[in-house]
């Protein structure tokens, strides 16, 4: 507003103060509504941060903000996808291991992976100390997925998405590996945590897109989504940039996740990891890909049946069967 400079008589001039008066409140009032406006749509929202909450719409929509690695991460939660149940929980609280009414999986319209590549995010400065040799076991289970020699992952290749083409492999699956060790991860990471983490990872790593996995792997004595109290030893969803699987230390669950089941203690890492590799690569979107009638994916429906060690050229894994609809079963071979 243009207020013009007030000339002559003293009371023309207490006039003049009063407009200036008046067009002062009048700019704050706008500023502070503006103001108001900008904050309700801010993207500037830490995790846990009640003075500045995430827009209500946003929430309904299974959109967060989390702030991490000095960014803030707009991630998207789906749900907890293709949950691999503890032993103990199979057909109770996580309907597992068992065949779908259909017998099938039924394909939804959207996406499969083509050639899936894998990233592996060791979450947490914990890692920097690793007795167990879960890093090293988890980077040779992924760098002998997708070789030539791995028939296990072949059973995929039979489910196709509206391009007519089914997850195929030309190479080892591995992309990389980070020790994420800027900071601690945290004891209770809630979904949207894992989700922005699988963010930092796909950003350091520089990849995005439908053909990416990013696992994230907790640390020991942490409880990811509640892990492992919550009954599951590891789920995967898609942040609304890739596909990520929130994977626990699954040895601090002991023969719950599959410990020594096969051949060693670190047994649970390769059949709950392979289980979630699996189901991400026929239904990366979830539950847009290939799903059955009541909701499982491949893994679900042959968890913990049949394990057995899959020879890779990196060693020996123990793994499960995934669904083949091909074989109307559970298979450990394409």
């Amino acid at each position: 507003m243009l207020i013009p400079t007030p000339h002559g008589h003293s009371s023309t001039g207490r006039h003049w103060r009063r407009l200036r008066h008046a067009a002062a409140v009048c700019a704050v009032a706008v500023a502070a509504v503006l103001g108001a406006a900008a904050s309700s749509t801010a993207s500037v929202v830490p995790t846990g941060d009640t003075s500045k909450p995430v827009p209500a719409a946003a929430q309904s929509a299974g959109v967060h903000y989390v702030r991490s690695h000095g960014h803030v991460f707009r991630v998207e939660t789906h749900g907890r996808h293709g949950v691999v149940p503890m032993r103990g929980h199979v057909g109770t609280r996580h309907p597992g291991a068992r065949p779908a009414a259909s017998g099938t999986l039924l394909y939804n319209g959207g996406p499969v992976q083509h050639q899936a590549t894998v990233y592996l995010v060791f979450w947490g400065n914990q890692w920097d100390s690793d007795s167990n040799g879960v890093q090293q076991y988890q980077q040779n289970l992924f760098s002998g997925l997708g070789t030539s020699q791995d028939s296990w992952s072949t059973v995929t290749s039979q489910y196709t998405d509206s391009s007519g083409q089914g997850p195929s492999f030309n190479g080892s699956v591995l992309g990389g590996s980070w020790v994420d060790d800027s900071s601690a991860a945290p004891s209770s990471a809630a979904q949207a945590d894992i989700a922005a983490e699988a963010d930092a990872g796909a950003q350091h790593f520089g990849v995005s897109g439908p053909d990416v996995q990013i696992v994230v792997m907790s640390p020991s004595g942490t409880s990811p989504d509640g892990f492992p109290n919550s009954g599951f030893c590891a789920w995967h969803d898609y942040n609304g940039n890739v596909a990520y699987t929130n994977m626990p230390y699954v040895l601090d669950a002991g023969s719950g996740c599959g410990a020594s089941s096969v051949s060693s203690q670190l047994d649970g890492f390769s059949i709950v990891g392979g289980h979630e590799y699996a189901e991400t690569l026929t239904d990366p979107q979830p539950s847009s890909g290939w799903v059955a009638s009541d909701g499982q994916e491949n893994g679900d429906l042959c968890a913990w049946q049949n394990l057995s060690s899959v020879s890779l050229p990196s060693g020996s894994f123990a793994m499960q069967p995934t669904w083949s609809n091909n074989a109307g079963g559970c298979a450990i071979s394409g």
